[in-house]
């Protein structure tokens, strides 16, 4: 197996360690401008799953396709910062407000576009927890798809051989290419940023980051180095079907989000004694948080 083509999907998310009273907006969506924008961590882990693919391929390359607003571009530079060789922002009014089955349905339509041999994406998103979109990528494509990835083991002519982690124990199993990948939290942690990628790509832009200032001078370096330009799809350069994207395209509502702290109500401190332990045992089991 030579030359394959890699794409992750990656997803700039709202850092819901930070959810407050301006988290949702009217509508029922989030307000994702009253929140950290951060890289989806389980992202992370894929990106790590198809470097290390790609350095175990002669030829390969690893791409980001991620769909949200410009400020998008963050994390498909900070990938280029780990490796990888560039990527794709999915962008426009007409993908605002989707669900996971509006989403998938554009990834998919961008995925035609860019024809990849491997997709591999996190297992799920923190702001939503579905695990859902990977899965219906696969669908919409008709591609084979491993979930609950944690190791790809072996590498065949047509096939890879992957190990996954479900909560009953380890499953190893092989799965024609091209195929979607979704990763666990348990896979590799992503290799840190790169000080020399870091330079080499620090200046690199989306299409629309470009044309709103034309003449500067990072669009000007741009122009001489076609590495540094990140590929930016419009909804019509995926030819959609308008009905399926967006709010429109989205029969999920979200009614309500909220932060909920645990906080301990009383605390006992206890001695080494068997008495004691016992009879905290004898408590625990009587309120039946034992048991």
């Amino acid at each position: 197996m030579k030359n394959l083509k890699i794409v992750v999907l990656a997803k700039q998310v709202p850092d819901t360690r930070q959810v407050g009273k301006d988290a949702m907006t009217p509508e029922g969506t989030v307000n994702r401008a009253a929140l950290p924008a951060i890289f989806n961590p389980e992202d992370l882990n894929a990106l790590e799953m198809a470097l290390s693919l790609k350095d175990r391929v002669g030829g390969a390359t690893v791409h980001v396709l991620t769909m949200g607003p410009q400020r998008a571009a963050d994390i498909i530079r900070d990938a280029m910062f780990r490796g990888a060789d560039g990527g794709y922002l999915l962008s426009g009014r007409e993908f605002a407000g989707s669900d996971t089955l509006a989403t998938s349905y554009a990834l998919s339509c961008a995925l035609k576009k860019i024809g990849p041999d491997v997709i591999i994406a996190g297992r799920q998103a923190i702001d939503g927890d579905t695990a859902q979109v990977g899965p219906q990528v696969a669908e919409k494509l008709g591609l084979p798809q491993v979930t609950y990835a944690e190791q790809i083991v072996e590498i065949k002519e047509a096939s890879l051989v992957i190990k996954r982690r479900l909560s009953g124990g380890v499953e190893t199993v092989e799965c024609p290419v091209p195929a979607v990948v979704t990763v666990n939290a348990s896979a590799p942690e992503c290799r840190p940023r790169n000080a020399k990628r870091v330079m080499k790509f620090k200046g690199a832009l989306a299409d629309s980051e470009v044309a709103a200032a034309p003449q500067s001078e990072a669009a000007q370096r741009i122009a001489g180095r076609p590495y540094l330009r990140i590929v930016e799809f419009p909804a019509s350069a995926v030819d959609p079907d308008p009905q399926q994207l967006g709010l429109e395209g989205s029969p999920t509502k979200v009614k309500k989000i909220e932060n909920v702290v645990f906080q301990a109500k009383e605390a006992r401190r206890l001695t080494a004694s068997d008495e004691e332990i016992n009879s905290l045992m004898v408590e625990l089991i009587a309120s039946h948080t034992l048991g």
